[in-house]
């Protein structure tokens, strides 16, 4: 099992840049604060990429560039290094109550080798984080959490497990993840293991053999719409998994991808991002994300009543996904007006779409103004640029 054998945690570096002072002539350095790396970060500088901070680590944003990388992904198959998301374990025999009350989900309707999408509601109606939830086996649940929410997630987990008493455990700092993305993605991983890849269908895992390595998890849950998997494997067997990857890849020039074209690609499909699209204010309801709220019978998750009012009430505010008529790229923060110029939402997400050669973008938008076809405006700057709400996904040429 993954998380019953000693591991290696992940590594720290640190970056300092140096100046000139102009009136002593002596080198100065500063350092900035410290950052974690993966353990595939040498790979990632082998190949060119261009490295960023990003949730506290060291990550590639772009390799060749987001439209190149992005269409490798949807045509072909893409490699990611997501080995920064945060990995909860919740055993024993308190883990399906513990697991029921911090989700908004039904984990009743899981059973082993199913995931859920899921979210952490917060005492003030809004959302911790969005998640994911592995039913690994009787009385033991593997959580995926967002990289920037670690921390937050962990304090919060471990003060509402005070009454409960589950098992719990932060496995973030010694499991590496890689994304294999892509409609390729079966055909260039399938010889390395005995698993038939074809038979982990959407929101299922396995574990087992992969590359030689033991215990690999294998999930099907990509953020891409674009098909593939998930690898969960031990840091200190990491590397042997990503050559292996690349040397059987190389006849379906398979390639790595950064995580700005991973940004496109979610966008592409409607995918919520933390801290864009969803945050410690907004509630799932508001969000669209009624489909992971359960309102059912043994569901009593944190702050059920609030958003069962808010769904009773009908929200105020919807997140909906539009399209751009007029030329113009719409930006997280622009304002979205209405025919009147009277404010009726602001952006969230927004991009020029690598595959539809227009500008997407998603936000919240008061109710009354977001039917399926009504007509919006962005402020781009100083201009009102025409926009139109739509049905999501953007992109609809995925399997």
């Amino acid at each position: 099992m993954l998380n019953n054998r000693f591991y290696l945690p992940k590594t720290f570096i640190m970056r300092a840049f140096s100046i000139t002072n102009r009136k002593t002539n002596h080198l100065v350095l500063h350092k900035t604060k410290l950052m974690k790396q993966t353990v595939f970060t040498r790979f990632h500088e082998q190949l060119g990429a261009r490295m960023v901070p990003f949730a506290g680590y060291n990550m590639p944003v772009e390799y060749t560039g987001i439209n190149e990388e992005h269409i490798k992904v949807r045509t072909g198959v893409g490699v990611f290094d997501v080995s920064h998301m945060g990995e909860v374990w919740v055993k024993g025999p308190k883990a399906f109550e513990f697991v029921q009350r911090v989700t908004s989900n039904d984990v009743a309707k899981l059973s082993p080798g199913k995931i859920q999408y899921s979210c952490f509601p917060n005492n003030d109606g809004g959302i911790v984080d969005d998640l994911l939830v592995y039913y690994y086996e009787d009385e033991k649940y593997m959580l995926v959490i967002n990289a920037a929410n670690i921390d937050k997630d962990w304090a919060w987990l471990v003060e509402q497990n005070k009454e409960i008493g589950a098992e719990i455990e932060n496995a973030s700092d010694n499991i590496a993840q890689l994304a294999i993305q892509g409609p390729k993605a079966i055909e260039a991983l399938q010889t390395l293991t005995d698993i038939n890849l074809s038979d982990i269908t959407y929101y299922t895992f396995v574990t087992g053999k992969f590359a030689g390595i033991d215990n690999v998890i294998i999930s099907a849950t990509g953020y891409t719409g674009a098909g593939g998997f998930e690898l969960y494997m031990y840091n200190d067997e990491a590397a042997k998994v990503w050559e292996a990857i690349f040397e059987v890849g190389k006849a379906l020039d398979i390639k790595a991808i950064g995580l700005a074209a991973r940004d496109t690609l979610r966008l592409e499909m409607g995918f919520c991002l933390y801290g864009n699209d969803i945050d410690d204010k907004t509630s799932p309801i508001e969000a669209g994300l009624g489909w992971i709220t359960k309102f059912v019978e043994g569901n009593d998750f944190i702050n059920r009543k609030h958003h069962e009012t808010i769904k009773e009430n009908k929200p105020k505010k919807r997140l909906k996904g539009f399209e751009m008529i007029d030329r113009g790229i719409p930006r997280k923060d622009y304002e979205i007006i209405d025919a009147e110029d009277n404010t009726i939402g602001k952006v969230t997400s927004g991009t020029m779409s690598p595959m539809l050669k227009k500008g997407i973008g998603m936000g919240y938008i008061a109710a009354g103004n977001t039917k399926e076809g009504t007509e919006i405006f962005i402020k781009v700057r100083n201009k009102k640029l025409r926009a139109k709400i739509i049905k999501l996904p953007f992109y609809k040429g995925h399997n």
